[in-house]
């Protein structure tokens, strides 16, 4: 069981929070993929940790709309994770709808962790000395240099992730930033065709790990998420 804070808060960061801090520049303090985009990612981020817990599944039959997922098991301890769960559990829906729907209210709910932990801060400025304005930065944790120590190996090298890794690159690369991580993560043709084998759920997993998989995969390669060029 995941250890969670008095207000419910896993101690260990959610998927969520994993990717943004990876898509977020310390140079310039932007969000890479502001916008639609980012949503999905964060939606698909939440759907991806519900089935890396086995809490969701999707059928294996294809509708009009796509393939329904479903709620499985207990409501998720983390209230990020809860909420969209028991939505699920109230009205099966499909990949589409769901990344359409739970997106757009993540991304500052995802901030407000980051902030909390310490991993970016919110500066307070003045516009040409005049205008109140607000500034991310860098909140001086190593976790963004972890996470990228753990995700560059498997795109550079191609060396086999764990499923939670695994799942953290895919969600990079259907993002469609990983370009825009350069030089972080070297661009090159090995990097795409590595991040989409991630994306497909392609992690060489045990046996065990292959239904989270190929659920995973379902989820990160819905039509939502961008397709990013070859270079």
């Amino acid at each position: 069981m995941t250890d969670a804070t008095p207000t419910g808060v896993s101690a260990t960061p959610v998927l969520a929070e994993d990717v943004l801090l990876l898509l977020f520049s310390p140079q310039s303090g932007v969000f890479r993929g502001e916008g639609s985009a980012l949503f999905h990612t964060l939606a698909g981020a939440v759907l991806t940790d519900l089935a890396l817990q086995n809490q969701v599944q999707i059928d294996d039959r294809t509708t009009l709309r796509g393939r329904q997922v479903r709620a499985v098991g207990r409501p998720p301890a983390d209230p990020l994770l809860r909420t969209p769960w028991e939505r699920i559990a109230n009205r099966p829906t499909d990949v589409h709808s769901l990344i359409l729907e739970i997106g757009p209210g993540l991304r500052q709910t995802v901030i407000d962790r980051l902030v909390e932990r310490g991993q970016i801060r919110i500066e307070k400025r003045k516009f040409l000395g005049l205008f109140p304005s607000s500034a991310v930065v860098d909140g001086g944790s190593s976790r963004r240099n972890e996470l990228l120590d753990a995700v560059r190996p498997v795109l550079i090298d191609g060396t086999t992730p764990d499923v939670r890794t695994g799942a953290l690159t895919g969600l990079l690369s259907a993002s469609g930033q990983l370009p825009a991580l350069d030089p972080d993560i070297r661009w090159s043709g090995a990097v795409y065709t590595r991040g989409v084998a991630m994306q497909k759920g392609e992690w060489g997993a045990s046996a065990a790990a292959e239904a989270v998989a190929r659920t995973t995969a379902a989820i990160l390669t819905t039509s939502l998420f961008l397709t990013f060029p070859r270079p």
